[in-house]
């Protein structure tokens, strides 16, 4: 198997970005690994090779990218893929036909879509409850349950889900546990170590941080996984290009000081809006009033950077005329980057899950989601501001 971790398990978690699992160039010393830009490796005679023999299977850049995404979750084996979605893909591939997955209800609009439209198509059937409850969980699991989805702060509606309590019951019941971990990023919680086997990013998102690529990862401890896993990427081929994980890496490096910035805006935004006469509900975990806060206070070191809130009286016509008068803040899909960016979830990243599962979770045609940038406050909330009156 190729998979090749160097973890330097004495730094902390801001010099873990910087360094984690990485290793000097050889050839000249090259502070930043460089961009591998090759299809195939030299061979000195039939299968004797310098470790790379095709690109799809390993290429250098994507090793030190994958050692890195290892490094800052606390994990053994890292894999990059060339999305988000790519990586739930192989992770939906561990299993048979007859197995049962037990998700949140309330999730990006694109693992719906590939949960039910997709998988649900070769055998695999899907339960969507409130996991936030432990006891919708409790109710659900059955003999044929093998994998627990997880995805916490859940998008749109920002519900918190208790990673540890929830491995603890899977673990007794030998269930999978998988947590999609692209709203928090590993500068705020980490999965793994609080009992989870798997965690998955759209690294697109936090990790990356510019809005210039697609990419996702997806890390573990567990080596049977890994082994399955690593040999899923090398067959199914969806990996991404040594451009894109030079991106990364370099986005990764400055995560720790971005998302102090996004968490910091965030929560001064919350709590504007929460004061806001023309708004009717704000949803972040920071509310010491939320039913969510004491978990979130638990799992993860700050609350993030994202929000959702529905003005008052509002339908889609009002939403949609707030956002289209909203400057700072794009109109836009994606989030993580270090712009602002609005959306309307229920026309836009969650348009492919029916109205009715929609509205169960609370995903009102009213509500829009703030991706908060790295920009100055002040021009943030005079934006806001200004649209809504």
């Amino acid at each position: 198997m190729y998979i090749n971790i160097i973890v330097k398990k004495k730094l902390k978690f801001n010099s873990k970005t910087i360094h984690g699992g990485q290793i000097f160039e050889k050839g000249y010393g090259a502070v930043m690994p460089p961009i591998y830009q090759t299809s195939t490796y030299k061979q000195e005679s039939p299968g004797v090779h310098m470790g790379f023999e095709y690109s799809r299977t390993h290429n250098p850049t994507r090793e030190a990218l994958q050692n890195s995404l290892a490094s800052i979750e606390n994990g053994k084996y890292g894999l990059a893929f060339s999305s988000g979605l790519a990586a739930i893909d192989a992770i939906m591939k561990l299993l048979k036909p007859g197995d049962e997955i037990i998700s949140t209800y309330d999730l990006y609009g694109g693992s719906y879509r590939l949960f039910q439209k997709i998988f649900s198509r070769f055998g695999l059937k899907f339960h969507f409850e409130d996991l936030s409850r432990v006891e919708n969980l409790k109710n659900k699991i059955n003999s044929k349950t093998k994998l627990i989805w997880i995805e916490t702060p859940t998008n749109p509606m920002m519900n918190i889900i208790d990673i540890q309590t929830v491995c603890k019951l899977a673990k007794s019941k030998n269930i999978l546990t998988a947590v999609d971990n692209t709203f928090a990023s590993p500068y705020i919680q980490q999965p793994l170590d609080l009992g989870a086997d798997v965690v998955m990013h759209s690294a697109t998102k936090y990790l990356a941080g510019h809005s210039d690529l697609i990419l996702g990862s997806i890390v573990t401890n567990n080596d049977e996984i890994a082994e399955k896993l690593s040999f899923i990427q090398n067959a199914s081929g969806a990996v991404p290009g040594p451009m894109d994980c030079f991106l990364t890496l370099r986005g990764i490096k400055t995560l720790h000081i971005r998302m102090q910035r996004h968490c910091e805006n965030c929560r001064e935004i919350a709590e504007f809006l929460q004061k806001h006469k023309k708004i009717d509900k704000v949803y972040w975990p920071g509310f010491k009033n939320s039913r969510f806060f004491n978990v979130a206070k638990k799992q993860m070191k700050d609350f993030g950077g994202m929000l959702s809130f529905i003005p008052k009286g509002a339908n889609y016509q009002t939403a949609e005329k707030i956002i289209k008068k909203m400057n700072v803040f794009t109109l836009a899909e994606s989030l993580g980057g270090v712009e602002s960016l609005v959306g309307h979830p229920a026309s836009m990243t969650h348009a492919s899950i029916p109205k009715k599962e929609r509205e169960r979770s609370g995903l009102l045609d009213s509500l829009i989601r703030l991706s908060v940038g790295i920009e100055d406050i002040d021009d943030l909330i005079d934006d806001l501001d200004g649209a809504l009156n």
